[in-house]
């Protein structure tokens, strides 16, 4: 009887063990397939588009870096700004890098699983211009890095090479050869304000290049970015029928075209040791831009109805037209000066912790909600799914 109860009992325990190792297998693999599920949700809406992000804070870093820098700027505003504690700007260099290493790592895989997708972001108008973005991003940190200078040669001219030129120049080909060559995509067809990245893109590159004393490469990235830059901005000021195809909710863009100036402003200041009368132009013409754009505020009613990750894009020009006011109050000296560089450097930090501060309330929106939700990936989307109608509807040739 004994024998038979602990048979029994052994026969019990034996029948729990195993409901108790298949539930946490099944639990185990609905965990799994909820991870896989996610990242592939995540893959497949992330594009080049989200480094405006990264763009923004790594001009920000560049902004509190050249403010708390050495400086003959002996105006009692300056020297108040120069009192902020070196911790918060090291903390936010930091928030800046990690940002920018988990959105690469993001377009990594993204490039590894989805590439398809990624090419046709490549082949897309809008969405090949953000492919600059992550390069700008590299070199803005670069350049506001509280851990290495343009002395720690080595190290410096290896991240300007691999991660910001080398691509940067690949991009280069592409777009500026398409716009002169045959083709589809001449200028005039495909042109829109996100094109200006990558002016930008070689003006940030030449700004570094500056600062590490290779004059003679700066000078050609400035030659090469303000060429195309004058070609574009005409183009876009003549307003072509084929120039309007940006959505509505692409709008916060615009602030692009006074982000260029800016920034020419700035490399130019690299180059020639001051801010002389050439970036003063540049920055006087980046400043009526911006204005411009300031008293029209009906132009982004529309995109600014929903949180979207356009609304990054109003930072970063923010950012560099802050940083050549400074310059420019350096320079000039006086008080109006420098009562405008407070109001652009107040403006431009606000909008950023704005920004910091949607985005978290609304983090799940960046990635996780339909196409319609994120007008580049809807874009490309449509794009995908035109090519192959296109294709059937092309016309066979004997």
């Amino acid at each position: 009887m004994a024998a038979v109860v602990t048979s029994h009992t052994e026969l019990q325990f034996v029948v729990d063990t195993a409901e108790a190792v298949g539930g946490g297998l099944m639990s185990s693999t609905i965990v799994a397939k909820g991870i896989k599920e996610s990242l592939t949700s995540t893959l497949t809406k992330f594009h080049a588009g989200y480094f405006r992000v990264s763009l923004s804070l790594g001009g920000q870093a560049l902004l509190w870096k050249t403010l708390r820098g050495p400086t003959d700027d002996t105006h009692t505003l300056r020297r108040t700004l120069h009192l902020f504690h070196p911790t918060a700007f090291t903390v936010l260099w930091s928030v800046s890098f990690f940002a920018l290493v988990l959105l690469s790592i993001l377009y990594l895989l993204r490039c590894l699983f989805y590439f398809k997708m990624v090419k046709e972001e490549f082949f897309h108008h809008v969405g090949v211009n953000y492919l600059f973005a992550p390069s700008i991003s590299w070199l803005l940190l670069l350049q506001s890095s509280p851990f290495f200078t343009p002395q720690n040669h080595y190290s410096y001219t290896v991240i300007w090479w691999v991660l910001a030129v080398l691509p940067i120049a690949v991009l280069d080909v592409k777009i500026y050869g398409q716009w002169f060559t045959k083709g589809k995509k001449f200028l005039s067809a495909v042109a829109n304000p996100t094109s200006q990245l990558s002016v930008i893109g070689n003006l940030v590159g030449a700004q570094a290049a500056a600062e590490m004393g290779w004059k003679e490469s700066a000078i050609g990235l400035f030659s090469l970015g303000m060429v195309h830059y004058l070609v574009l901005f005409v183009t876009l000021y003549q307003r072509l029928s084929g120039t309007d195809q940006l959505p509505s909710m692409l709008r916060p863009v615009f602030f692009l075209f006074f982000a260029a100036p800016s920034i020419a402003s700035l490399a130019w200041q690299s180059i020639a040791g001051s801010f002389d009368t050439a970036s003063k132009m540049l920055f006087f013409l980046s400043l009526f831009l911006f204005m411009s754009l300031v008293f029209r505020p009906t132009l982004f009613k529309v995109s600014m109805k929903k949180f979207n990750v356009a609304w990054w894009a109003y930072s970063f020009p923010l950012s560099v037209l802050a940083l050549a006011s400074m310059e420019y109050a350096e320079e000039v000296k006086g008080d109006i000066p420098h009562l405008l560089m407070l109001l652009l450097l107040t403006f431009s930090v606000f909008v950023s912790i704005c920004l910091v501060v949607f985005t978290l309330l609304n983090s799940k929106i960046l990635l996780f909600l339909p196409h319609c939700f994120d007008t580049i990936s809807s874009l490309i989307s449509r794009a995908m799914c035109s090519t192959p109608q296109q294709n059937q509807q092309r016309p066979q040739t004997v």
